[in-house]
């Protein structure tokens, strides 16, 4: 049977300033978004029935039916599949892993049934539609707002020292849900302009997220002072990264925080 393998790239909230919250409880967001060259691994193919299986090192706790949002994207894409995810990224960790899977599975059965998929993004998550595109882009309202802006590639290094932080308590800790957006963002050619820009955006959910597991802030602070130009969380947590202006210097961040903290997931990646 015909099979497509397809990459579901890991998602970094370079910024997520939080811009107010719509009466029915939805937050609106204004975030610069990333994505790695490194993430989970799918292959999908035709099949007589739906089917997920899960496999790789962060399997463990992954659902294999209709909860998982791969098995939901291709019910609503409305054909049957057998898929397989090849699980690289922990989870939850704020890099958008189901979402960049569940797009990996459109991606994929656009191409085995040759047509677009038609349906809302949205309705699997607010990273979804981002995720959908994979490159670099500004995402704002609860996430339907997407457009593509042009990033120099950076070397970062990505931690998640393995603790679950859930979204709804980061953003019940959160004490203003109404801050300033994103001012404007220069552009891609003026790379000294840039850093100094990124260095002054800012992560609204990182403090609450903080309060909510505190060994965040060991995370930030072990990837401080190692000539990083931004550390950050990303997302709702519990990921941060460091961005660097060279590989040579996140290779050996990413060696030296996996040595001294063997229990955390530590990967150098390039964004784009």
């Amino acid at each position: 049977m015909p099979q497509i393998e397809v990459f579901a790239p890991a998602k970094v909230n370079l910024t997520l300033h939080v811009t107010g919250q719509r009466p029915d409880g939805y937050h609106l967001l204004d975030s610069l978004v990333a994505f790695a060259d490194f993430g989970d691994h799918l292959s999908v193919e035709t099949a007589n029935a739906l089917s997920l299986k899960v496999i790789g090192p962060f399997a463990k706790g992954v659902p294999e039916d209709n909860s998982n949002l791969c098995w939901r994207a291709a019910e609503l894409f409305g054909e049957p599949v057998a898929i397989t995810l090849d699980k690289r990224l922990p989870h939850p960790a704020g890099i958008g892993g189901g979402s960049s899977d569940a797009a990996a599975v459109l991606r994929a059965m656009e191409t085995l049934f040759q047509r677009p998929y038609e349906g809302d993004a949205l309705a699997l998550g607010a990273d979804t539609p981002v995720c959908r595109i994979a490159t670099a882009a500004r995402m704002q309202g609860i996430g339907d707002v997407v457009n593509k802006v042009n990033l120099i590639p950076m070397a970062a290094v990505l931690v998640n020292p393995g603790v679950d932080v859930p979204t709804p308590s980061v953003f019940k800790a959160l004490e203003s849900k109404s801050n300033a957006p994103m001012t404007e963002m220069p552009a891609p050619e003026f790379p000294a302009q840039l850093w100094s820009w990124l260095e002054n955006q800012r992560n609204d959910l990182e403090e609450p997220a903080r309060k909510v597991a505190p060994v965040i802030s060991d995370v930030l602070h072990a990837l401080s002072g190692r000539g990083a130009r931004v550390v950050r969380m990303s997302g709702s947590g519990a990921t941060c990264f460091a961005l660097f202006e060279n590989d040579g210097l996140a290779d050996l961040v990413a060696r030296d925080v996996a040595r001294d903290h063997p229990d955390w997931w530590v990967q150098a990646v390039r964004l784009a």
